[in-house]
């Protein structure tokens, strides 16, 4: 009984920091320029946690994504990134690529 107690209180406490800091930044978002220079260091900030987290997988992946080779995880992360340029930013096309990808290069 305790521990789901405490499950609970985590989960409505990390949802309480979650939608508290989206909406002050659906309040605050009026104001902030998409050309403003704090927009771009977000923006750049952004993109450089989801580098580090692409890098991290890539190079030191946890879990099932430890069996696959480097080479194989480097050949899929280049063929994804290609098409997501060349689909003109569409997400779904490399994600469901990715993840057939990889299984057959890893099975095989």
């Amino acid at each position: 009984m305790l521990q789901s107690n405490i499950i609970l209180l985590a989960i409505i406490v990390t949802s309480l920091a979650t939608y508290v800091s989206r909406f002050s930044g659906v309040l605050t978002s009026e104001k902030v320029s998409v050309k403003s220079k704090t927009f771009q260091w977000f923006n750049c900030v952004a993109y450089s946690t989801l580098a580090a987290l692409l890098s991290r997988m890539v190079i030191f992946p946890a879990g099932i994504l430890g069996d696959s080779s480097i080479l194989s995880r480097f050949v899929v992360l280049f063929i994804c990134v290609t098409l997501f340029v060349i689909t003109k930013k569409n997400l779904v096309l490399p994600t469901v690529l990715s993840a057939i990808l990889l299984a057959v290069l890893t099975n095989f």
